[in-house]
């Protein structure tokens, strides 16, 4: 049997807390979105003043980013660039820039996905939060 690690309660909060103190650092109203592995939901923040629509997309882009253990980014510049059947993809729906995969010795064991401002400030508040973690 292979073991390998995984997200605990503690590490989500320490994710949740530096994505919250970057977002709050540049005064971006967003809803942070936590994963497991298999891109089921541990975290849900809904910031003030954040768009309630925001509530559907963080999650779906953290559930992406888990899903296929890269960034949600790729997938949008892949449909960019022409390749639309993407879109029509299983599980996937947050095919947006602002879900990034949390990496732990090689194995994909979460995601964080962000909604709310332009999707590069959408990833930059998941990336802070991941490095949270010191990995």
């Amino acid at each position: 049997m292979k073991t390998k690690p995984v997200l605990t309660l503690e590490d989500v909060k320490k994710i949740a807390a530096a994505a919250e103190a970057e977002a709050n650092a540049n005064n971006w109203k967003v809803v942070i979105s936590v994963v497991d592995d298999g891109g089921h939901l541990l975290w849900l923040q809904r910031l003030d003043g954040a768009a309630p629509i925001s509530a559907h997309i963080a999650p779906a882009k953290a559930k992406t980013a888990a899903l296929g253990r890269r960034e949600s980014k790729i997938y949008e510049d892949m449909i960019n660039n022409g390749r639309v059947s993407f879109l029509s993809a299983p599980e996937l729906e947050g095919l947006l820039e602002g879900g990034v995969p949390i990496v732990v010795e090689g194995e994909t064991v979460g995601a964080v996905g962000v909604s709310g401002v332009k999707s590069a400030e959408d990833a930059q508040i998941a990336k802070a939060g991941i490095a949270a973690l010191g990995l």
